[in-house]
């Protein structure tokens, strides 16, 4: 390879690991031509790039990026799949840990987010749920109790009743009882009497108009 093609690798290189923050890391020794491409469409289709390197060029490269965690894989045939921004990262390491399990590829290692990761980590990550199904599992979590104030407050109110008793019984079931109890002190609490009416006072009593108008003593002119 002439001085000015492996330049030309190193600055495509060095761009791909300043832009990934994902990279898996693997053997391809296995693989054939046409087991590459297949692997590489493949994982095309999950925002990941799969090429094979040549470690003294990526080492350069990740030198430049300041990818120095990727050092430490580059040993022995490798090849890289760069991780897009909008890749998945799960259904990436799936896909190469099935070709794992084939025998016609090895995993390395790979850096997560600027975290290097082992080979069994990778088949951790692999693991998991995809991250559709991961944005599912938040959504449903989410949603469910907005599901149950939406109820609330469309139902009826006969059927409100029913619906609260009926969330009191679950909670219930689940070891609270703080709803019962709240209930219970509601239904237990003395309605506010109405006052008694009010008593004249002593000096009301004696104060009577009729007592007044008896009480006048006649003027002159009745004399």
């Amino acid at each position: 390879m002439l001085r000015e093609d492996k330049e030309r690798v190193v600055a495509e290189l060095t761009e791909r690991l300043r832009t990934s923050e994902t990279l898996i890391v693997a053997d391809y020794r296995g693989l054939t031509v046409t087991d590459i491409d297949k692997l590489r469409t493949d994982l095309l289709t999950h925002g990941a790039r799969f090429s094979v390197v040549k470690n003294t060029l990526t080492r350069r490269a990740a030198e430049a990026a300041g990818t120095t965690e990727l050092l430490a894989l580059l040993e022995g045939p490798t090849a890289i799949a760069f991780l897009e921004s909008e890749g998945d990262p799960v259904a990436v390491a799936k896909a190469l840990n099935e070709a794992s399990k084939a025998e016609v590829l090895t995993i390395k290692g790979g850096v997560l987010e600027g975290s290097t990761m082992s080979a069994d980590s990778v088949k951790e990550l692999a693991s998991l749920p995809a991250v559709d199904a991961l944005r599912a599992q938040v959504v449903a979590a989410i949603v469910s109790p907005l599901t149950t104030v939406v109820m609330l407050l469309s139902a009826p109110l006969h059927d409100l009743v029913g619906l609260i008793d009926a969330r009191i019984r679950q909670l219930e079931e689940q070891g609270d009882t703080s709803a019962t109890e709240a209930k219970a002190a509601t239904a237990e609490e003395p309605q506010a009497e109405e006052p008694p009416p009010e008593e004249p006072t002593a000096e009301a009593a004696t104060e009577d108009p009729a007592d007044e108008e008896t009480s006048e003593e006649p003027t002159e002119e009745e004399t």
